[in-house]
């Protein structure tokens, strides 16, 4: 979200499941409200009557990151039991961009075919599977490239994302 909320014309509407709450506190020690901070508008995830749930609300995308299989599965299925998995299945049916990034592995047979739906739907699957080709050296450049993916995805590319020029070119001699 920080690099979103840097980028001109970027609105950014939130929603946070109670256990993405807990996994950003276990896994960042980040609370909801620093995220919240970073968001124009923020919504419950039981707000199924807000503008998020109708298609008349016009965005250029929705990315759930990360997505949990639990998460997938429902849009996959098109189970609206909560406002995350509602707005994901309107972004669908009105054709926008839905990027999922699932990170949870190994798959099973299951997972897969849940994956092989939404992308015939016209879902985006983006796990964060890092890259190596700009030799990164911390953690936070192979997060950085994950992210940078899904900026371009969205139709907000990064300044200063790092792209692939193809190989080192060799020097004649």
């Amino acid at each position: 979200m920080e690099k979103l909320r840097s980028q001109p014309g970027a609105e950014i509407h939130f929603i946070l499941s109670r256990s993405g709450e807990r996994t950003a506190f276990l896994e960042l020690g980040k609370s909801a409200a620093d995220f919240r901070a970073l968001a124009d508008c923020t919504y419950s995830p039981e707000d199924i009557s807000c503008r998020l749930a109708s298609g008349s609300f016009v965005c250029s995308g929705m990315a759930i990151a990360p997505c949990s299989i639990h998460t997938m599965s429902a849009i996959s299925s098109g189970i609206s039991s909560n406002l995350m998995v509602r707005a994901a299945d309107v972004t669908l049916k009105e054709r926008r961009r839905l990027i999922l990034m699932v990170r949870e592995s190994p798959l099973h047979l299951g997972h897969l075919r849940s994956m092989a739906a939404l992308a015939e739907m016209g879902a985006i699957l983006a796990p964060p599977v890092p890259a190596f080709y700009h030799h990164p050296k911390t953690v936070a450049e192979l997060v950085d490239h994950s992210v940078d993916r899904v900026m371009d995805l969205l139709g907000f590319p990064a300044e200063d994302a790092v792209r692939w020029d193809g190989p080192p070119k060799v020097k004649a001699e």
